[in-house]
């Protein structure tokens, strides 16, 4: 019987990809704000690029964009790191869970689930995250690649399932992208929910049940307990 049901946190607890969008957009225009010669157009793609080749936790990419206009004389540089990254963490303050979330992880605790989160990235990030989309108290644990010292796949999830002393078909992981989410914890033994909204929503999918949101969440956790 399922009584487990680990999350994913970006995409599929709220839209990551638009908000990430959105505050880079923001920290650009702070920087054009505070003087710096250029479009936004050329800074976001600078600032792409930079994310792509270094990912989204690298600390420094501001700095960098700005070492990256090297035809340009920038003086007193840290006035526009300082102001993109206001504008950044500003824009991140707002964020918002999807519409569906917060009703559904209440009705899947009032049932007797155990609620889990099952997410890559930087601890501190992720709880920041889950906090401010004030859901951090609808799991009863969390567990994130970087305190782990394992990136999701089979060893991650095989840890998961120790830590919570549960049998693969007890659980299921419900995320957005098939390669992290849903692979790794099929090849162990999870049922598996695909979510199919964010920037990984398209491309066929091996989950055992595949929704374009939470609404029709419980009752396929449900069918799958059959």
């Amino acid at each position: 019987m399922i009584n487990n049901l680990l999350f994913d946190i970006d995409d599929t607890l709220f839209p990551s990809s638009e908000f990430a969008a959105l505050a880079r957009r923001n920290a650009v225009r702070a920087m054009i704000r505070m003087g710096l010669y250029a479009t936004e157009d050329e800074l976001l793609e600078i600032l792409n690029k930079i994310i792509e080749e270094k990912g989204s936790n690298y600390p420094r990419h501001f700095d960098l964009l700005l070492k990256r206009m090297k035809e340009r004389k920038i003086e007193n540089p840290a006035r526009f790191v300082a102001a993109a990254t206001g504008a950044y963490h500003d824009t991140k303050a707002a964020i918002q869970p999807y519409p569906d979330v917060p009703s559904t992880l209440l009705e899947m605790k009032e049932l007797g689930y155990r609620l889990y989160v099952a997410t890559n990235g930087i601890s501190v990030k992720q709880w920041d995250k889950l906090i401010r989309l004030g859901v951090a108290l609808y799991f009863d644990e969390v567990f994130v690649s970087d305190e782990l010292g394992i990136k999701k796949g089979p060893a991650f999830f095989r840890y998961v399932l120790k830590k919570i002393k549960a049998e693969p078909k007890e659980c299921v992981m419900i995320g957005d992208r098939e390669d992290t989410d849903i692979l790794p914890a099929k090849a162990v033994g999870l049922y598996t929910i695909r979510i199919m909204r964010g920037k990984y929503s398209t491309g066929p999918s091996k989950a055992d049940v595949v929704l374009p949101d939470f609404k029709g969440l419980i009752s396929n956790v449900l069918n799958l307990s059959r």
